[in-house]
């Protein structure tokens, strides 16, 4: 296997070759390097995949203290996304400024630079972040279903599940849960999805936590060489789900918690079936198999359920015994999670309020959503004339479409719980956060509206089927 250097970027000139397990000599399980994996992993699963019950639902640990924080100090958490959205736009502004030698600060301020859009859109969240904190400007800026959902519930939950989940998952990545995760997921990853099983971490990640949390990782993972541009895309697309927990939410709205199960089971099936078939298509097929840092592929195994198993604990272990220390890496998360925020957030409000604002004061989605008026009849759905805007109005952000069928028939309200949270990309938040973090891959907007367009055409008739399937069994 080698590699070639060309303008900061990197690609492979062969795939690693296949090996078997038997043929490799695994790691010895040093005590303490075990004991290390093993508190890493327990903390991490604990945080993020332990179902509790909490006043009246069952959810995991992380969305309640991130429930917690956001609700009980929301003055707080409101002082803090005006300072770090704000900060954010200042710092980009000084970073452009000393990359451009218009003023020189004598600080690597790299980290914050960007595209001219990208500093334009932080700036525009730096000015509007005072004035959805303070309430200025028009009452229409601040109405439940625009700001005072962008602001209050949208930016504060992405502002604190950044940095705090960025502590936990730094812990378990740093300390050989990713290489755990990833070797497991190996022989299902690649030939299903064409990625890496390490990819499989970052679709837990959002799961369990959040799309932001899965961001993160995938993230971190790409800045070491361990995913190329394609899986890169394939990943923020396709993987960046909404968390067990918003499921949960988004039942409870349409008064079908009782049914949490089924809608979650047809999520899953959902968003299997979609990126197995999109990862085949362009745009993302056609992106280029290059890396931006020195490339460190995973290389294909085979071998049984058991020797798998043993493979995966012996990476764990070894990535473990040369991982820093849990206080290290919970530092390291944080710091980086406040990094991260600081630059997405700003650019989240000011697309997400726009988008927001698009939806609840035009008949745009009513328009457009007008020719799917006879497709949703023919395929049985009811109440087709609220159905088919709630189809496309989900690219602005994934509750509105939830929040447009409250008081429609069963059949209908199911069909859209399951494909508002399938449709994974809006504008609200994961498509500018794509955009923005993943600059030098680059996604560009209108791959993000075409894989919209595409995940929509598949799900509409895929949830028809399974919405008569669950009437079929008498369970709607």
């Amino acid at each position: 296997m080698a590699t070639e250097q060309k303008d900061s970027v990197y690609t492979l000139d062969s795939d690693p070759s296949p090996r078997r397990i038997t043929d490799i000599d695994l790691n010895e399980f040093e005590s303490g390097a075990v004991a290390k994996f093993a508190a890493a992993f327990a903390i991490g699963a604990f945080f993020f995949l332990l179902p509790i019950p909490w006043q009246g639902e069952v959810t995991v640990p992380f969305d309640i203290v991130v429930s917690q924080v956001t609700e009980t100090f929301p003055d707080a958490v409101g002082v803090y996304s005006l300072a770090i959205i704000v900060a954010g736009g200042v710092l980009t502004t000084l970073a452009e400024l000393d990359d451009r030698d218009i003023v020189s600060f004598g600080y690597d301020l790299s980290y914050f630079e960007s595209s001219g859009l990208f500093w334009a859109l932080r700036i525009a969240g730096a000015v509007l972040a005072p004035i959805m904190f303070f309430k200025l400007g028009p009452g229409l800026l601040h109405t439940p279903s625009t700001g005072g959902f962008m602001w209050g519930t949208l930016i504060y939950s992405v502002g604190v599940i950044i940095p705090i989940g960025a502590i936990f998952i730094t812990i378990f990545v740093e300390l050989g849960g990713l290489e755990f995760v990833g070797t497991l997921a190996r022989p299902v990853m690649k030939p299903l999805f064409k990625l890496p099983g390490r990819a499989a971490l970052d679709s837990l990640a959002s799961w369990v936590g959040s799309y932001s949390v899965g961001f993160y990782v995938t993230r971190n993972v790409f800045e070491i060489g361990g995913y190329n541009k394609r899986e890169v895309f394939t990943i923020a697309t396709c993987f960046s789900t909404v968390s067990i927990g918003f499921v949960g939410v988004v039942a409870a709205t349409v008064e079908m918690l009782d049914l949490f199960p089924v809608i979650f089971g047809a999520y899953f099936v959902c968003v299997v079936i979609t990126a197995a078939i999109l990862v085949r298509l362009p745009p993302i097929s056609t992106m280029p198999d290059e890396y931006i840092a020195k490339p460190d592929p995973e290389i294909p195994f085979r071998g049984s359920p058991g020797e798998y198993f043993r493979f995966a604990v012996s990476e764990a272990v070894e990535k473990a015994a040369e991982g820093e220390t849990f206080l290290g890496a919970a530092k390291r998360g944080f710091v980086d999670g406040l990094k991260l925020t600081s630059l997405i957030l700003g650019t989240i409000l000011a697309v997400g309020l726009a988008a927001t604002l698009l939806s609840a004061n035009t008949p745009t989605f009513d328009i457009l959503g007008a020719p799917l008026v006879p497709v949703v009849s023919a395929l049985g759905i009811p109440n087709p004339e609220v159905v088919a805007p709630a189809t496309i109005v989900g690219i602005t952000e994934m509750y509105v479409p939830v929040l447009l069928v409250v008081e429609a028939e069963p059949m209908a309200r199911f069909f859209i719980a399951v494909l508002a949270v399938s449709q994974l990309i809006f504008f609200s938040a994961v498509g500018p956060m794509a955009m923005d973090m993943f600059s030098d891959v680059p996604i560009r907007f209108r791959d993000l509206v075409a894989l919209f367009v595409m995940r929509t055409v598949i799900l509409v008739p895929l949830i028809a089927g399974i919405t008569h399937l669950v009437v079929g069994m008498g369970l709607l």
